[in-house]
């Protein structure tokens, strides 16, 4: 045991089987199952009618979703869930009253894993304009609400948790995720508490993907023994995370430690898992290697357990092939349902409560099934058991594995090796009329803007208006034609990217297989899920060729299959300030020896919805350019772009182009959809982006985008933090504002300044302090509506 030891002090679960944690133990212990009929969604024309649906109080019970905005209620469902565990959490940790807290208020984070978020608003949105026949009738609100993120900037308002706060969101693997990110701000010290779990509803899109799939069964599923299919589930589920010596100090009870975790990817299949299990086992041994632990001293395994064939089969066979003997494996899906991003973070609060009670989780075996041979299911109902060590194992769609090992409160974690240094080597980009990141740089380089007007979308009435999108027939070239049929437009566009990047860094064979792929995006694969849900609204169900692509992590998915990138993978979905988490956390993996490479890739794309959901805000859209500080109003871009990270150790020396050398984050009570006028959380990103640098910067790549409303505090913050008299780019000028694609193009404009120092290029802006002849350090800044901020401040080499 040491002081630095990550611990839990509490946990939340609203699920299928309970209100609360304490009510949720009770009956899994009794082998209470809570699959039944399914209320909440439309199941008539689907595979089953059974799954497992909360029934706490405090949720509206009301079919959802409805076309008519005064029927169906901004705040969703989704919401809803996490709100409610996250509360609980925060209550059963003794920090229930934010003002009663020992903790800042920004020393206190959040990050909330989910696959779905408020897509039940999304859905709403899309009825409306399907059913009225115009997109001009669906209410902009509800699309505003749709966003992953969204869910996180309603539970932080509600918390007050107004640290750091990001958004995995890679399928079912998503909130165990979560756990892990929490687990390594608090070890180097970016956050006091860490609010750690996950979310997700009961949706139309779930039951239909999921029947298109032909993967659900009518009874409730089975794991380990009848393994004829899933049963869908829906909750929320949080655990409270602090530094050990904080958590004595304040006298919290402390429930368990985090002693470890471990990411990977298959690279195999988009849906199906690798049949050899070698994936699950690189995370597992991962989260072993951490965690200091061997498999003999693990007790207990919380499994995956969805009760499909494919899921059944390979993942006993990955586990045997690391613990000899298997230990207890159960799977408590089997009364709560797959909650799917919610899934990793409801089986690591059951599993808390497991070793706090030295009781092992049972699986329900039900009349005339079977448990596998050779594997102890602890069938039925909870049995005492001495242990000090569990794991939990979360698999998803994408081929992405996550791994969590939790012990009582007597076991330690192995301290954290010395770090090493991480570099920049090399970058891919498309966006706007420029095809490769020289084409990007180019522009810059020559004060060109990306966008011409030949590029325009409409939203409904409203434009039409320029965009920087990238063209649609540049999708179809350049990668290879017997799996382009599988990939979506932003799987394309984020592959292109990606394959500049390994085409320039020129990696082996067993070097691409050992590198992770961490991925941002804002709004993630809209089309596909657009065409996925048009179908279910209009038929009644969906096509098995889209609903892959639906998740957010299906474009790092691909890239990984087509690459065999096999290292740590995840998906953050946090809107502009995502792209700086994955970065931060890319480096952290590296620094602490998880990995020696990862890719760094962002994506998003513009369609109609986008636009109409901002056009409907007056004077939000451009019709003709974007000049940041000059209210001329946004263009909105599309693209990707991608840039590796190495420890310094293993990179070409003649390759390196720059550093990280500090980040900082911000974030405030702005509400769902929106922006305080208030610039001190953002004023606090560069504060302390620029005190982890310990060094002053040269020039600021401006997140400015052309809209008062947003500038505005932007420049506020720059003067709060000491950096009006700096140099002002504005790469928005020229490239529009891409979502989370902006904060990596920003990057890679001040990287290249610092190599071809064009003083007054790149967007400069003459409103601050003038061009600087030989800029070599910047900071990068960057945000995202409902009120997160982030900076990072980086030099070139």
């Amino acid at each position: 045991m040491n002081d630095n030891d990550i611990v839990v002090t509490g946990v939340g679960l609203c699920t299928a089987v309970g209100a609360t944690a304490e009510e949720t133990w009770a009956n899994v212990q009794k082998g209470v199952c809570g699959i039944g009929e399914v209320t909440v969604v439309r199941t008539d024309s689907m595979m089953t009618q059974v799954g497992g649906q909360v029934k706490a109080a405090e949720l509206a019970d009301s079919m959802y979703p409805d076309a008519t905005p005064e029927a169906a209620a901004v705040l969703d469902r989704c919401h809803e869930l996490a709100a409610i565990a996250a509360k609980e959490a925060l209550a059963n940790a003794g920090l229930g009253d934010p003002a009663a807290r020992p903790y800042p208020a920004e020393r206190c984070s959040l990050v909330l894993g989910t696959l779905l978020g408020g897509f039940r608003r999304g859905e709403v949105f899309q009825r409306q304009w399907l059913d009225s026949g115009s997109i001009m009738n669906a209410d902009a609100r509800m699309a505003r609400w749709d966003p992953p993120y969204s869910v996180a900037d309603y539970v932080a308002y509600e918390c007050d948790l107004l640290g750091l706060r990001t958004v995995p969101s890679n399928a079912c693997a998503a909130s165990a995720v979560a756990l892990g990110f929490g687990l390594e701000l608090l070890d180097e010290g970016r956050a006091d508490v860490v609010v750690a779990g996950g979310v997700d509803p009961l949706t139309t899109l779930g039951f239909a993907g999921f029947s298109s799939l032909e993967s659900l069964d009518t009874e409730p599923c089975a794991p380990y023994s009848r393994s004829s299919g899933l049963s869908l589930g829906e909750g929320g589920a949080f655990v409270v995370l602090e530094r050990r010596a904080d958590a004595v100090k304040r006298g919290a009870p402390i429930l368990a430690v985090l002693n470890g975790y471990g990411m990977s990817a298959d690279a195999h299949h988009a849906t199906a898992p690798d049949p050899t299990g070698a994936g699950a086992v690189r995370a597992v041994l991962a989260a072993l290697e951490m965690a200091g632990l061997t498999p003999d001293q693990v007790g207990y395994i919380n499994g995956h357990g969805t009760g499909t064939p494919a899921n059944d089969s390979v993942e006993p066979k990955a586990m045997r092939s690391v613990f000899n003997p298997l230990p207890p494996m159960s799977s408590t899906k089997s009364m709560t349902g797959h909650a799917l991003g919610a899934a990793g973070s409801v089986e690591a609060g059951v599993t808390i409560l497991g070793l706090r009670d030295q009781m092992l989780p049972p699986t329900v075996v039900p009349p005339g099934a079977t448990p596998q041979e050779g594997m102890d299911i602890v069938p039925n109902e909870a049995r005492p058991a001495q242990y000090d060590t569990a794991l939990t194992v979360s698999f998803a769609f994408g081929g992405n594995n996550a791994a969590l090992l939790l012990s009582t409160p007597n076991v330690g974690r192995a301290p954290t090796p010395p770090l090493r240094d991480v570099v920049l080597t090399s970058y891919g980009a498309i966006t706007g009329n420029c095809r490769t990141a020289a084409d990007v740089r180019a522009a810059l380089a020559a004060n060109r803007r990306i966008y011409d007007g030949s590029l325009t979308l409409k939203g409904g009435d409203y434009g039409p208006f320029p965009i920087a999108d990238v063209p649609a027939p540049w999708l179809t070239k350049g990668i290879n034609p017997a799996y382009l049929r599988k990939m979506d437009p932003l799987s394309r566009r984020t592959e292109l990217a990606v394959a500049e990047l390994l085409k320039a860094r020129g990696l082996s064979r067993d070097e691409a297989l050992k590198t992770g792929l961490l991925f941002a995006t804002s709004s993630g694969p809209l089309t596909p899920v657009e065409a996925f849900q048009k179908a279910v609204i209009e038929t009644g169900s969906g096509s098995a060729k889209y609903f892959p692509n639906t998740v957010m992590n299906a474009a790092p998915g691909h890239v990984g299959v087509l690459h065999q990138l096999k290292g740590p993978t995840a998906t953050i979905c946090a809107g502009g300030t995502g792209p700086f988490a994955v970065l931060w956390w890319a480096q952290r993996l590296i620094a602490r020896g998880a990995a020696d490479r990862i890719i760094v890739a962002s994506a998003d794309e513009l369609t109609e919805p986008v636009i109409y959901a901002y056009a409907s805000i007056p004077g939000y859209m451009s019709t003709d350019v974007a000049d940041p500080f000059r209210d001329t109003g946004i263009v909105l871009a599309g693209g990707a772009a991608a840039i590796l990270l190495e420890a310094a150790e293993v990179a070409p020396p003649d390759q390196v182009i720059g550093r990280l050398e500090g980040f900082g984050y911000g974030s405030d009570k702005s509400g769902v959809g929106t922006l305080d006028r208030d610039e001190t959380a953002w004023a606090r990103a560069f504060s302390g982006a620029l005190e982890d640098a310990g060094q002053p910067v040269d020039a600021v790549m401006s997140a400015a985008v052309g809209r008062a409303r947003i500038d505005d505090i932007e420049a506020r913050a720059l003067a709060r933090a000491g950096l009006d008299q700096t140099a002002v780019y504005t790469p928005k000028k020229l490239l529009g504002q891409a979502s989370s694609v902006s904060p990596l193009l920003s990057l890679l404009s001040g990287l290249w300044l610092a190599q071809e120092p064009a003083p007054t290029a790149f967007g400069y802006y003459d409103g601050f302090g003038p061009a600087p002849a030989d800029p070599k350090r910047f900071l990068v800044s960057s945000f995202e509506f409902g009120g997160t901020y982030s900076a990072l401040v980086a030099s070139g080499a």
